[in-house]
């Protein structure tokens, strides 16, 4: 190993910042809107030579100078990672690469969950992570038709209410899972206890937590694709692959999704179903949204809603269950986080 200094990159430094970002575009990267640490290593002259930068539990923006692959950097990186996320009580790491990056991480212990049009691989340092969430779900497998919704509810609405209905009607068994990524406005503990309020006299309803296994768009890293777009559309494909083998465990042969008449992100998700799950024998049951005055009901225009302190709107658009805990001192921190917040409606 060449004698370099490995040290801490404070994201307020603007000299550090200058550097990295300049390293990481030499290595066609955009630096992720998402990091909580970053790491680098300086040759003698004080030139940033690598990086790499964990968010939560995962790895992303990890670069080394092409001028210097070949001299063990990138292990380097990814140890002081670890290492600092294990500090953090993280043991169970998460990273995205390009595809063509995967055989550098598997040399480092990390192992494929699934990919995402052969462009961005994600993985994990357990060899038994994902098998084993699988095996969990298979243990849940009913007799007869099952289906699933995959929802966030930030927070859960009628919209989410009715959609779950109509699985609920059309379904022997329906598998709910509840997206597990602690990054909405309103708490992960928080949103999975409205779903499960709101959905507790439904009987044929399975609640999962997703895990890290699904991901929301403020997890998934666009760093190394070219535009928007396209992020949107890998990271759907990437999601839909690790679903597929999901709902192999359990016997489901239809998705249901609500109609998305406001979010790009959701709109091209949708599109991507349509398009990819029969081909995995899955059935896209595409279900008209509910609305109110003639405006489709989403969680987005309850956030608005709350943040313009119209609360009498949001007791429209709600189940008395999330209503009430808005009236709680919890629900009442979440109100303060909305209204505080500069933007409130999903891209």
């Amino acid at each position: 190993m060449y004698d370099y200094i490995t040290s801490t990159i404070h994201h307020n430094n603007r000299r550090d910042m200058e550097q990295l970002d300049d390293l990481l575009a030499r290595e066609g990267i955009r630096r992720d809107a998402n990091i909580d640490y970053s790491v680098g290593m300086y040759d003698c002259n004080g030139n940033l030579i690598a990086t790499g930068s964990c968010f939560a539990n995962t790895i992303r923006c990890v670069a080394v100078d092409s001028a210097r692959q070949g001299e063990g950097l990138l292990g380097v990186i990814v140890s002081r990672l670890l290492e600092q996320m294990a500090n953090c009580g993280i043991t169970h790491v998460f990273l995205y690469t390009k595809q063509d990056r995967v055989r550098y991480f598997r040399d480092m212990g990390f192992y494929e969950i699934a990919s995402g049009l052969d462009l961005v691989a994600f993985l994990e340092n357990r060899r038994n992570g994902f098998s084993g969430f699988i095996e969990d779900l298979s243990s849940r497998r009913r007799e007869g038709a099952s289906s699933a919704l995959v929802m966030n509810c930030n927070p859960f609405t009628l919209g989410h209410r009715y959609l779950v209905e109509r699985a609920s009607a059309e379904s022997e068994t329906v598998h709910l899972f509840a997206v597990s990524e602690d990054v909405s406005l309103f708490p992960f503990a928080d949103r999975y206890d409205l779903i499960r309020l709101g959905v507790s006299d439904l009987r044929n309803i399975e609640l999962h937590k997703t895990g890290s296994y699904m991901v929301s768009s403020a997890v998934f890293p666009s760093y190394f694709l070219e535009d928007d777009e396209s992020v949107i559309t890998a990271q759907a494909h990437l999601d839909l692959n690790i679903f597929k083998k999901i709902a192999s465990a359990l016997g489901v042969s239809r998705r249901y999704v609500g109609t998305e008449p406001f979010s790009k992100v959701t709109g091209i998700y949708n599109s991507v179903m349509r398009s990819e799950l029969p081909k995995a024998g899955i059935e896209c049951a595409e279900i008209l949204r509910i609305d109110l005055d003639g405006q489709p009901i989403s969680a987005s225009k309850v956030r608005q809603a709350i943040k313009e302190g119209d609360m009498d709107s949001v007791r429209s658009m709600v189940p008395k269950s999330t209503y009430d805990y808005l009236l709680t001192e919890r629900g009442q921190e979440v109100i303060k986080r909305i209204r505080e917040s500069r933007s409130v409606v999903h891209y």
